[in-house]
């Protein structure tokens, strides 16, 4: 089954996070997003039992494959849409807030179709 938009932004955070720290933790994620570390304890709950992270004994929080390839396409997603938009002159602040609408909305094949225009 497919993550819900929620869970994607989460497996996202993970992986920016995962790029500009040694480990991730709960409190990270909490800090990046500006939500409570209660909801993150859930929200981590619900990626473990779905096998799209792994949680050590020490609370440090890793992508496993399937959640890395989910998080992955987001990140590129969001970063090509981003981008693409500024290329139109959309200010670069409503760009992002876009891409971050638009990423988990778009259908592979309206990607692969945008990518495809963008990258010629």
């Amino acid at each position: 089954m497919a993550p819900n938009e929620s869970a994607e932004n989460y497996l996202e955070t993970i992986l920016i996070l995962s790029k500009k720290l040694p480990v991730v933790r709960s409190v990270d994620i909490a800090n990046e997003l500006g939500f409570k570390k209660s909801s993150i304890s859930i929200a981590m709950k619900n990626l473990r039992a779905k096998n799209h992270i792994t949680v050590t004994d020490a609370g440090f929080i890793y992508l496993t494959g399937e959640g890395r390839e989910i998080a992955e396409t987001i990140y590129e997603r969001h970063e090509l849409i981003s981008k693409w938009l500024i290329r139109l002159g959309v200010p670069e602040h409503i760009a992002t807030e876009d891409a971050c609408k638009i990423e988990h909305v778009i259908s592979k094949e309206s990607f692969a179709a945008i990518k495809n225009i963008i990258t010629q």
